[in-house]
């Protein structure tokens, strides 16, 4: 497209104006689009491979997210002054971008995809993110990239009964729900939520308002299209010849039913790759000199009997792997204080599948400080997923979280956010870390169990508990009759989620939802399934809820004995100076004398952190004492700092207050020279005789000793 076939296309999304610019930029791309809305700027690129990548067996989808701090008018942190790896806020924006898309792409294709969507201004008012979303969706359909769009996004908040759509930055401050959706016109095809406590039918309402907001965008989108759009290639047929498909099928189905019954996931594993690696011992040799594709399509065959015999024995016998019912949890298992000497832990297992969540508190000032381009600085909760090798028997290298771990750590994080006591009532930075010790499935949600068993173990005071549960669906479509069959699983294991078509995570309290994530393998999902499955997740999760409670129902009194004792005072404004000192010698010096660490607010709120509770309160004594005023007729005992020969001495009756001790009243008798009585650096009692009108303080010790 040539700079002078620029277009641009304008509509409206929650009242600010939203343009797509088209030829402007990226001309090299298959498809490209620049974003405009409100004064937020996101450039977003779809891009292919010439050719499929040899020897994979899935569709190679990337997209990233590319916060540039220029966008924010900041300059990067740390020596080198450049953007560096993806902040958590990127990564799970990428996430976004990717998971109502990925399922809208043919069966077979095997050429790389990378989208890049890059945030070139920010507007506080209009969600970066959320033009990153409507952006994909556009550079993909204009491009000749095949694609089953458009999809479009929008972000839904609560205030009061009112939904409001992508909310500014004022009204995100009071909304009860933060809640992503995407979809195609059909139906919602991605959900993503934080809420508090939203009951479940207020939720599917605004899940399918959001709904109707998307199905404006795409008309919208469907005009950039019907304007400026490339005719999408070609996809090579996949379909295996029936020559190799017949006999792989015969060999395979049999010995499938057999495997997907098998309970125990390591030993059912086994039996699916014995299948896998007999096929191409008993067919290999027979067809590879015809057809060069012969391996792979044996292994095509293997997999399609392995998807059909799962989903018939769920539509058709109404039967799951493990023999289980279709709304039924599996056994759960639990235990708190599993560690002796952390602030909080607790192990959770349903089948399975287990985590160990641990709690550590901390000062406030040992929060997670955020260096993004949004208007979050800092969290003092932190939730953390590690998912090892070894949970699911495997081997592979150690490295830093990926985008599941990030992407399960923030979906728990946010089903517990909602009933964390605030920093007035419980002053703690909290972080948990969720171990996967063994995973067959909703390992996420087993995480948001075991973490909301381990903070009431380390005696964190929560609104209420939280228990979370995955959903999955298995739903068969007759083209000819249109009749649709389905199955909705609840608690969904391994096998269940990679071959269904819906993983769907719900969390909360048993007031409301606290969280959701909705990840969609089909075209769409009607009202009457979300409903049904929304429901029935409640169900579970309230049955999972009354097996947690049995172990632990309600916050420990007390915190652990190794857990730090924070209190808090506050103070004037204009004494945060005199606490702190000159070079911050005098809040050193509390620090050094006591133990505690110290954290001062700019509005007089101070945080003591200390190993026990007296070591506090001696630290809380000691700023007391330093902040009280000197008064007549009172008696201090006072250090003696420096001594004027012939004329007196100068005690410091408080930290930083001194007064004058002159000569004549140190003694009962007539003194000669001041150090034949004391010294720099002694105790002395004196009674304050008089502070005069420029503040000077006046001491007498010889009425102290007129009284004996």
């Amino acid at each position: 497209m040539r700079f002078e076939d620029f277009k641009m296309f304008r509509t409206a999304v929650g009242g600010r104006l939203m343009q797509a610019e088209i030829g402007k930029v990226a001309e090299q791309a298959n498809g490209a689009v620049t974003i405009r809305y409100g004064d937020t700027v996101v450039n977003v690129t779809a891009c292919m491979s010439k050719s499929p990548r040899e020897g994979i067996d899935f569709f190679p989808l990337s997209c990233d997210y590319e916060e540039k701090m220029y966008a924010a008018g900041k300059i990067p942190g740390g020596f080198i002054k450049r953007e560096g790896r993806p902040s958590e806020k990127a990564t799970l924006s990428a996430r976004l971008m990717d998971r109502p898309l990925r399922p809208l792409f043919p069966k077979g294709f095997r050429n790389d995809v990378q989208i890049v969507a890059t945030v070139l201004c920010v507007d506080p008012d209009c969600p970066p993110e959320m033009a990153a979303m409507v952006g994909s969706s556009i550079a993909l359909s204009i491009s000749d990239i095949p694609f089953d769009g458009p999809t479009a996004s929008v972000i839904v908040g609560l205030i009061g009964d009112r939904f409001i759509v992508n909310p500014t930055q004022a009204e995100r401050a009071e909304t009860r729900m933060s809640l992503t959706v995407s979809g195609t016109r059909e139906a919602i095809m991605m959900v993503e939520a934080g809420a508090q406590e939203v009951p479940e039918e207020k939720m599917i309402d605004a899940i399918f308002f959001a709904h109707d907001e998307i199905k404006k965008m795409i008309e919208f989108i469907d005009e950039i299209v019907a304007e400026v759009g490339k005719e999408k290639m070609e996809i090579p047929d996949v379909t295996v010849p029936a020559v190799i498909a017949e006999p792989v099928r015969a060999y395979a189905t049999d010995k499938m039913r057999e495997a997907i019954h098998t309970f125990e996931r390591s030993e059912q594993s086994a039996k699916i790759d014995e299948i896998y690696s007999g096929a191409q011992e008993e067919f290999l040799e027979r067809f590879e000199e015809e057809y060069p594709d012969a391996a792979k399509q044996i292994s095509s065959v293997v997999e399609d009997v392995l998807v059909e015999e799962f989903r018939g024995m769920i539509i058709n016998e109404q039967k799951r792997p493990d023999g289980r019912g279709m709304d039924e949890v599996r056994q759960i298992w639990c235990e708190t204080g599993f560690l002796p000497r952390t602030h909080g832990s607790a192990l959770f297992k349903r089948g399975q599948t287990q985590a160990l969540s641990v709690v550590t508190l901390g000062t406030l000032s040992e929060g997670q400080t955020v260096d993004g381009i949004g208007d979050e600085t800092g969290k003092r909760y932190m939730h953390q997923y590690n998912f090892p090798p070894y949970s699911v028997g495997e081997t592979r290298p150690m490295r830093s979280p990926g985008r599941r771990e990030i992407g399960h750590g923030a979906l728990a994080e946010r089903a517990l956010l909602p009933v964390l006591p605030d920093e007035v009532e419980f002053p703690y930075a909290i972080r948990v870390v969720s171990e996967i010790l063994s995973s067959n499935g909703s390992s996420s949600q087993a995480s948001v169990c075991g973490s909301t068993m381990s903070l009431m173990d380390a005696g964190v005071p929560i609104k209420a508990p939280v228990s979370g549960i995955a959903m999955g669906l298995v739903e068969e479509y007759n083209e000819q009759t249109g009749e649709s069959r389905m199955a909705i699983l609840s608690d969904i294991q391994g096998l269940e989620d990679h071959y269904g078509d819906m993983d769907f995570k719900v969390a909360g309290t048993r007031e409301g939802v606290t969280a959701l994530q909705m990840d969609i393998k089909v075209h769409g999902l009607s009202r009457e399934i979300l409903e049904k499955a929304i429901r029935q997740a409640r169900d579970g999760r309230l049955h999972i809820m009354d097996q947690i409670e049995q172990e632990i129902k309600e916050p420990r009194p007390e915190l652990s004995k190794y857990a730090p004792r924070i209190i808090t005072i506050q103070i004037d404004v204009d004494d945060i100076r005199t606490v702190i000192g000159p070079g911050g010698k005098t809040i050193n010096g509390i620090v050094e004398r006591t133990g505690v660490k110290i954290d001062i607010e700019d509005t007089g709120l101070i945080y003591i952190a200390a190993p026990d509770m007296e070591t506090a309160e001696k630290a809380v004594e000691e700023i007391e004492t330093l902040l009280k005023d000197v008064e007549v007729g009172e008696i201090y005992e006072g250090e003696v700092k420096r001594i004027k020969d012939d004329f007196g001495a100068f005690i410091e009756v408080l930290p930083g207050k001194e007064g004058l001790l002159r000569i004549g009243r140190m003694e009962n008798y007539r003194i000669d020279k001041i150090e034949d009585v004391m010294n720099i650096g002694d105790k002395v009692k004196v009674k304050v005789t008089e502070i005069d009108g420029q503040g000077r303080i006046n001491l007498s010790r010889k009425e102290l000793l007129d009284k004996k």
